[in-house]
């Protein structure tokens, strides 16, 4: 029996984000024995056999995201998925929106300071 072959992206994930991948799983573990629900009745009402909801709560990185929204969902935090790469939490992006904004401003500044320049009559190119 061959073993299915692991996608690339997997191979390559991040060990903080496997670390959090895991940590997911935990957690949803524990808020599945908390409301005292068997992996049967749990996996049943996610709409998946028990070995893929082990596989989540192992916090196997393969399982889909639908799958591990639905179980969000199941203990009512989907509502976060909508913000987890919402434009407005995206630090990297806003630091390069800023560097840019701070290029421009400068690039302005230093036309601005040149037309005056020419304006004024003054040159700064060395006369012959």
């Amino acid at each position: 029996m061959s073993m299915p072959k692991t996608p690339r992206a997997l191979l390559q994930l991040p060990p903080a984000t496997a670390g959090a991948i895991e940590k997911l799983g935990a957690d949803l573990a524990v808020a599945r024995l908390r409301r005292k629900e068997s992996l049967r009745s749990w996996a049943q009402r996610l709409g998946v056999t028990v070995s893929t909801l082990q596989r989540i709560e192992a916090g196997d990185p393969s399982v889909g995201i639908g799958i591990v929204a639905t179980a969000l969902w199941l203990i009512n935090r989907d509502g976060e998925l909508r913000n987890l790469a919402a434009p407005e939490h995206d630090q990297g992006a806003i630091e390069m929106d800023v560097r840019e904004a701070v290029e421009l401003g400068r690039s302005r500044a230093r036309s601005s300071a040149q037309a005056r320049r020419r304006a004024s009559g003054y040159s700064d190119k060395p006369k012959d």
